[in-house]
């Protein structure tokens, strides 16, 4: 019998209990925000928006405001210096470092000893829980899980207390006995300098028996190409013949299927999408034949969720899991035992089912060019790409978008500026595929290019090679889980790449 034989039967008892997911979601939300409100009463945010008169979700959502990073941060900053009891009992010790705001370069996620346990870890278990269930015949503790992780910093002064990456304060206090089963070593994976951590993990993980990789997929796969050049292989599997799954999340993985599949070309090579962040773990794809995600109900986190179409107004509907439909994008609120309170997340999500709760990730709420009333998001520019890729043979690695404001003549667009790891022999027909599909997807896209009378034809610069890698490593952001942003309605991003873009050109 394998080790992964023996160790399933751990995961039994696990997988009877995610089977309430299919049939009681209502009751386990409605479980965890009484229990999180009865935890929190007594600290300053619970007094402060009584929560020991609160009967039930009305009551919750009639005293808590909606709440952005800004409207936290004072209390985070508090927390940060070492006070006890503010949005959560007890002292926090660690903030996951995130992309920032309007107003700061980073925002610090409260990450609580409860949160870490019940949420975080509580995710990774039931990526594997889930897929041994789907998977029997699985060897995957039969060999080492390579897991990429950030690094952290000291918060202030305040002792055993830390500030970084969310994977670097996993792996700082992950079960000694994980350690058995995964690669690199831990003074290796929180390794500041991203391209000193790729070499050594290249290094230490060459000649392990790797099974499994959890990670972002851009990031892995900048180690996975180092890996393939110290091996002189062609393929993963040559030097990891027991690979047999990647878990990954933090960005979608549409652009870079193409490249995995050409990197491994064994035909059981398993990809399972986890949407894990800094603030929280949500969903876990538990249907290989279905790429929406099973919203996790009964960690602490009590989910609420605004229509898109009313984000932003000054009085949005906000309803909890059982008032969402299925078709609709919305905006995702949190409350965890974080500290984070009706917290607005920044993703957009869209159910595809309400019996179980399944979804896909659709976009952020900041992410996306409504410039010209077209509404377009991540999601449907991910398909587009995705079938002009399918139909020209191209591979995309890296993108973002922006638009071109009216000129003199009244003429406005999108401009995309592409990282191709294999480029379009015919880049106009990419473009008219993808702004079809765009179309196809998006009916008020499709009615703003309507005889290209508001939108003229998008366009399409390509960037040289590892342009978005050397703007990241410009910004401090090379690593990690720091991604680019997809969709802006502002040019400052495109224009930074822009230039950076020109000025190799002119060398």
């Amino acid at each position: 019998m394998s080790i992964t034989q023996l160790i399933r039967k751990v995961f039994v008892p696990r997988q009877v209990e995610l089977e309430r997911h299919y049939t009681q979601g209502e009751t386990l939300q409605r479980d965890v925000l009484k229990s999180l409100i009865k935890r929190a009463t007594d600290t300053e945010y619970g007094r402060r928006h009584a929560f020991s008169s609160a009967k039930g979700y009305d009551d919750f959502a009639h005293n808590v405001p909606v709440n952005t990073y800004e409207e936290l941060k004072a209390d985070i900053d508090r927390m940060r210096h070492g006070e006890s009891d503010i949005l959560w009992p007890g002292k926090v010790k660690w903030y996951a470092k995130s992309s920032g705001t309007t107003n700061d370069k980073s925002k610090f996620i409260p990450v609580s000893q409860e949160g870490l346990r019940n949420i975080h870890y509580n995710g990774g278990t039931d990526a594997v829980a889930i897929y041994l269930r789907n998977y029997p015949k699985s060897r995957l503790f039969d060999g080492k899980a390579l897991i990429l992780g950030g690094s952290h910093s000291p918060n202030y002064n305040i002792h055993g207390s830390l500030v970084g990456d969310l994977s670097a304060i996993l792996i700082e206090n992950i079960n000694p006995l994980a350690n058995l089963v995964r690669v690199p070593r831990k003074q290796t994976a929180l390794l500041s300098d991203f391209e000193v951590k790729r070499d050594r993990i290249a290094i230490e993980t060459l000649k392990r028996n790797v099974t499994n990789l959890s990670g972002v997929p851009s990031w892995m796969l900048s180690v996975l190409s180092r890996v393939m050049e110290l091996s002189g292989k062609d393929h993963l599997e040559e030097v990891w013949p027991n690979i047999e799954v990647f878990f990954h999340g933090g960005v979608a993985f549409t652009p870079y299927r193409k490249q995995y599949e050409q990197l491994i070309t064994k035909p059981d090579m398993r990809y399972m999408e986890t949407y894990n962040a800094s603030e929280g773990f949500f969903g876990l794809q538990d249907d290989p034949s279905d790429k929406s995600m099973l919203l996790m109900l009964d960690y602490d986190v009590f989910y609420e969720f605004i229509p898109m179409s009313e984000f932003g107004s000054d009085n949005p509907t906000v309803v909890p899991l059982w008032g969402v439909e299925t078709g609709r994008n919305y905006a995702m609120l949190i409350s965890t035992s974080c500290g984070l309170w009706r917290y607005v997340i920044g993703d957009t999500v869209q159910f595809t089912s309400t019996n179980p709760y399944k979804f896909i990730i659709t976009g952020r709420t900041k992410h996306f060019i409504n410039a010209f009333g077209e509404e377009l998001i991540v999601d449907n520019a991910e398909q587009g790409l995705a079938f002009a890729c399918q139909k020209t043979g191209a591979q995309v690695l890296e993108y973002t978008a922006a638009p071109v404001f009216m000129d003199a003549k009244g003429k406005c667009r999108h401009q995309w500026l592409i990282e191709f790891s294999k480029r379009p022999d015919d880049l106009n027909q990419f473009a008219a595929l993808f702004d079809k599909r765009m179309q196809e997807l998006n009916s008020d896209y499709e009615a703003k290019r309507y005889k290209d009378i508001t939108l003229q034809p998008l366009e399409i610069v390509v960037a040289r090679e590892n342009l978005f890698n050397d703007w990241l490593k410009k910004k401090g952001k090379l690593g990690g889980q720091h991604k680019v942003p997809r969709l802006s309605n502002s040019r400052d991003i495109i224009d930074q790449l822009l230039g950076m873009n020109e000025m190799e050109s002119r060398g």
